[in-house]
């Protein structure tokens, strides 16, 4: 699998096999501490500005960003604690270090997963007030963001009474912030010119929604087949139309970028079946293992679509790995880590080969748009190369358990995307 400052994977899902996988920036690199955010992080070369009024209290405080030792840090809260008067210049530089994350490429999801990641509920809890403030400046925001804001976790608890214990709190928050490398752009940040809006979802997209929510409720493994199958259907049938468009009135319209959370544990596995679902549906994903997402890279129509049968996908895949593990344990044998791994692994693989036969299937009815189709792929695969072009392979490290693999093939075959069945309409109802 391929990888660029961190490990990855992406392969349509070859246990052990290769994928695409990207790291996190250019500068800085995606592991950088330490001075990181003094040579190029969210504060610069010093902080998001200089402060006014209290500047000197805070300019004090904030040489602790970019300190390797906890104890400048302490030295600092208590310089805070004790300057009450630097309480919303404090808020305010907090809103500044967001602010320039967008501009080095970071959105709300991919901030909000690092924090949960690294640090506690307090600092969530600040974090979200910091983005919810920040992001209410702007008339309006880039496609995708809203939803990202909405997503957002309400912070439950109050501010510690014990200003120390806040200060702190605020100044590991914004360390991390000043530390975190530059990503490459995925769309246009808040401020930039913005494309009209699109009133309401597409018909397509909720057609496959809807399809997907009745798979992930039903307890019947036949119906949520039959559901999952038309979804993909669907999925390459709007690639075929899309293609249909392209080639008789080609347009401007070059690939697009959205970073989905690929999250521990077993994000290897996760990863893989990214890929597969990204690359049946005429798009790339690039993992980046240190900050736990993956970019796809594909035309806009493509985008929200794999998003959400990946979504779905890894929902079916847990679900049966719980009744596996179940199945397991009232046999008497105790299930492990590479149970649950191995099984993954081999539903990533699995579905990778049905995803992309009932792609082939759908194209082959409409074989005089296949040019247009290997020339979209193109334009994908050339997209993704500009952005990663540092990617390199990784082996799979998995431990191996072969019940695990079975449960997990077969669980795969269960979400089978052959043909749809009998008894399931064009709008998934029975």
């Amino acid at each position: 699998m391929s990888t660029s400052n961190s490990s990855g994977t992406g392969g349509a899902g070859r246990a052990g096999g290769a994928g695409r996988t990207g790291g996190a920036g250019r500068a800085g690199g995606a592991g950088s501490t330490g001075g990181a955010g003094r040579a190029g992080g969210a504060g610069g070369t010093g902080g998001a500005g200089r402060a006014r009024g209290t500047g000197g209290t805070l300019d004090r405080a904030f040489e602790a960003l970019y300190a390797t030792d906890d104890g400048s840090l302490d030295t600092a809260a208590s310089l805070l604690a004790a300057d009450r008067g630097a309480d919303a210049e404090l808020t305010r530089r907090g809103e500044e270090f967001v602010r320039t994350l967008w501009a080095r490429g970071w959105q709300p999801a991919d901030v909000v997963r690092i924090a949960r990641r690294d640090l506690s509920e307090d600092h969530l809890r600040v974090l979200t007030g910091l983005i919810r403030t920040e992001t209410a400046r702007y008339e309006r925001l880039p496609h995708r963001w809203q939803g990202q804001l909405d997503a957002l976790d309400e912070q439950s608890g109050r501010r510690p009474s014990d200003r120390f214990s806040y200060a702190t709190t605020v100044l590991e928050l914004y360390r991390l912030l000043v530390r975190l490398p530059r990503l490459d752009a995925v769309g246009p940040v808040p401020g930039e010119a913005l494309p009209p809006p699109t009133a309401g979802e597409p018909r397509m997209l909720g057609r496959i929604r809807a399809l997907l929510a009745k798979a992930e409720a039903t307890g019947y493994p036949e119906e949520a087949e039959a559901l999952t199958a038309k979804a993909q259907e669907l999925m390459a049938r709007h690639s075929l139309d899309e293609a249909t468009l392209a080639a008789g009135t080609p347009s401007p319209e070059t690939p697009g970028a959205i970073r989905i959370g690929v999250e521990p544990p077993y994000e290897q596995a996760k990863a893989i079946l990214l890929d597969a679902v990204a690359t049946a549906n005429h798009c790339r994903a690039v993992w980046n293992e240190a900050y736990g997402f993956s970019t796809v890279v594909g035309f806009e129509a493509d985008l929200d679509p794999v998003e959400l049968l990946y979504t779905s996908l890894l929902v079916q895949g847990t679900a049966a790995m719980t009744r596996a593990e179940a199945e397991q344990r009232a046999g008497g044998r105790k299930r492990t880590k590479s149970f649950r791994q191995s099984f993954l692994l081999a539903y990533a693989n699995r579905l990778g080969a049905r995803l992309a036969a009932t792609s082939r299937r759908v194209e082959a009815e409409a074989p005089t748009l296949l040019p247009a189709l290997a020339s979209r792929d193109l334009a994908v695969t050339n997209r993704t190369d500009e952005l990663f072009p540092e990617t390199r392979t990784t082996r799979v490290r998995a431990a191996w358990d072969e019940e695990g693999w079975t449960h997990g093939a077969s669980a795969a075959d269960r979400a089978g995307l052959g043909p749809h069945r009998k008894g399931i309409d064009e709008r998934g109802a029975r």
